[in-house]
C-alpha cells in the first residue's frame, strides 16, 4: 500500500511553545485517515501543516519532514499555491462564497484557467455536483444563493467546491460538527466515495464517526501521537493504555 503524504519526525512551534512534537505518520493513498483526540492536543493544527495554512501565523515554524509523493512540502522551492491546489481544505462549518451555488464550484476552476469556454466550466460544475450526490437537488436553481441551501448541502458544495479543482488530498476539519445526524450520515457516505478517487484526512471528536468512516486512525495527546493503526484494531485491540483509556471515556 503506497503513502500519500510521509511525516517524519517533525515538529510545529506557535512561537516558543511547542504544538506538535516527533511526528511520524504515514497517510496512505486513496485511503480515509481519521484524527483522533481531546481538544488542544493538535489535531487540526498538524491538518493546517499539511498544506502549510499555519504560514499565516506569524512566529509560526516547522521542523522535519512532509513528504508529498516523495517531494518535502517544506523546502524553500516549493510553491505554496500549488501545494494548496494539490492539497484541498474542507473547514469545520460551511463556508459557502455569498455567490451562486453554480459561481461557488466554478471559483477554483476559473482562478486556475482550468476552464475553456463555457461550456467546459459547466461541465466541471455538473461533475463536481454530481460527486457530492447535490446535482439533482440543485440543478435547477444554479442561479440562486448559496447561503439559500441548508447546512448539510452547504458542505456538501464547500467540498464540490474543493474537488472542483482537482486536488489529490483533501483535508476535512470536524466537517460534520455542525451538522445533524442525518446529514453527518450522508457526509460520511460520500467520504467513502470519494476515497476511490482522492487521500482524505478527517479530523474529528466524534470516535464512532471515525470507526465508521476510516481506514486508518492516529491518536493525539498533548501534540504526540500516541498511537497510530487501521482502525478497526485500533478501536478493538489498542496497544497503549492511554488510547484505550480514550477511547473508552475514562480519559478526555
Amino acid at each position: 500500500m503506497q503513502n500519500k503524504i510521509e511525516v517524519s519526525n517533525f515538529n510545529f512551534y506557535y512561537g516558543a511553545f511547542q504544538a506538535l512534537i516527533d511526528l511520524d505518520i504515514p497517510i496512505r493513498e486513496k485511503q480515509i485517515t481519521a484524527l483522533i483526540g481531546p481538544s488542544g492536543c493538535g489535531k487540526s493544527t498538524f491538518l493546517r501543516c499539511l498544506n502549510r495554512m499555519n504560514d499565516t501565523i506569524r512566529g509560526t515554524r516547522a521542523t522535519g519532514e512532509v513528504l508529498l509523493d516523495g517531494k518535502n512540502i517544506y523546502d524553500s522551492d516549493l510553491d505554496v499555491v500549488e501545494l494548496r491546489h494539490r492539497v484541498g481544505m474542507v473547514f469545520q462549518r460551511p463556508n459557502p462564497f455569498p455567490q451562486s451555488i453554480h459561481d461557488n464550484v466554478a471559483f477554483g476552476p476559473r482562478v486556475l484557467g482550468m476552464a475553456k469556454g463555457d461550456g467546459n466550466l459547466g461541465q466541471i460544475v455538473q461533475q463536481s455536483l454530481e460527486s457530492v450526490a447535490l446535482w439533482n437537488e440543485v440543478r435547477h436553481r444554479l442561479k440562486d444563493s448559496a447561503l439559500d441551501l441548508n447546512p448539510g448541502q452547504q458542505q456538501r458544495l464547500c467540498i464540490a467546491r474543493t474537488i472542483a479543482v482537482k486536488p489529490e488530498v483533501i483535508l476535512m476539519d470536524e466537517p460534520c460538527s455542525a451538522l445533524d445526524p442525518v446529514a453527518t450520515l450522508r457526509v460520511e457516505d460520500l467520504m467513502r466515495q470519494l476515497a476511490h478517487e482522492y487521500t482524505i484526512v478527517i479530523v474529528t471528536h466524534n470516535m464512532q464517526q471515525a470507526a465508521r468512516a476510516s481506514d486508518w486512525t492516529g491518536f493525539f495527546w498533548l501534540g504526540r501521537l500516541v498511537e497510530f493503526d487501521r482502525t478497526a484494531a485500533l478501536f478493538s485491540s489498542p496497544r497503549q493504555e492511554l488510547t484505550e483509556a480514550y477511547i473508552t471515556g475514562r480519559r478526555g
